[in-house]
């Protein structure tokens, strides 16, 4: 029997603050969502697997599965990405697919998947345009972009840096209005 829950893929790049990714899982459980999580390549070393696994009940997503691999994953309602670091930001707007975190993103686009992203980086990345640039094309695509206070470079940031659940309540008008456009 398939989950009537909507499934949330949470989307993590490489910061010392993603191994603080599960309060967001726990707050979108909270919120009703089965997750998925999906970890870029070099996220993979910041969250701690057992823990995810444990807590989404799905393996932790990182590379694309062949036709006799593992079952895939529940089909995507929304998506969010925390913390969303610049080298994703960049690529993603530049519809780079090189990961398959970056393919799911590219891809949400034309299947009308909502998206929420929390950026996080430090002041010298904000500052630099292909940042501003790269912000700019992914709402221009509706992507839901949340707060983001850069913090000083080589200071790690710290986990008050990143509002897990603000980027929950972005989707909640997004699933809304997704689901009156088009049934997916």
């Amino acid at each position: 029997m398939e989950s009537q829950a909507p499934t949330l893929y949470v989307v993590v790049c490489a910061a010392g603050i993603a191994d603080g990714v599960g309060e967001l899982i726990a707050a979108a459980h909270l919120g009703g969502w089965e997750v998925v999580a999906v970890a870029t390549p070099s996220a993979l070393d910041f969250v701690d697997h057992d823990a995810v696994e444990s807590q989404t009940g799905h393996p932790i997503r990182s590379a694309w599965t062949t036709p006799s691999g593992s079952k895939p994953a529940p089909r995507a309602d929304a998506i969010v990405v925390a913390p969303a670091m610049f080298n994703t930001i960049n690529k993603w707007a530049a519809g780079i697919s090189d990961t398959l975190a970056l393919g799911i993103l590219c891809e949400a686009y034309g299947l009308g998947i909502p998206v929420a992203v929390q950026p996080y980086l430090n002041s010298a990345q904000a500052a630099h345009p292909a940042c501003a640039e790269s912000l700019a094309r992914l709402r221009a695509t509706d992507v839901l972009i949340g707060d983001c206070v850069p913090h000083k470079p080589k200071s790690g940031g710290g986990r008050d840096t990143c509002n897990w659940a603000h980027v929950l309540d972005l989707l909640w008008p997004a699933m809304h209005a997704a689901a009156t456009r088009q049934d997916y």
